[in-house]
């Protein structure tokens, strides 16, 4: 049974740093990624990272995030660095192989301004 767990969230002053991790449990996969989401909002891509350590970032967090992955391809990290305010969101973990997909349960980050 796949499981993934987030963990790291809270809260933050902008300006500055937060540091999220996802364990993946039951398999490993070819990409992983965060999403997030806002009140109100549709939940939307932070940034991912397939098994070749190719990354891909959403314009909004490029240069200040930055996305990892263990070599055993089952852990994903987020370095978030100069946080705002419009960073606060519910942060989703999201791992995928083979055309099949999954969530973690999500965790909350604030940032003060």
């Amino acid at each position: 049974q796949v499981q993934l767990v987030e963990s790291g969230g809270g809260l933050a002053q902008a300006g500055g740093s937060l540091r999220l991790s996802c364990a993946a449990s039951g398999s490993t996969f070819s990409i992983m990624g965060w999403y997030r989401q806002a009140p109100g909002k549709q939940r939307e891509l932070v940034a991912t990272i397939n098994s070749g350590g190719w990354t891909n970032y959403s314009d909004s967090v490029k240069g200040r995030f930055t996305i990892s992955r263990d070599n055993a391809q089952t852990a994903v990290y987020l370095q978030m660095s100069r946080l705002k305010s419009e960073d606060t969101a519910v942060y989703y973990c999201n791992a995928g192989k083979s055309g099949q997909y999954y969530w973690g349960q999500g965790t909350q980050v604030t940032v003060s301004s």
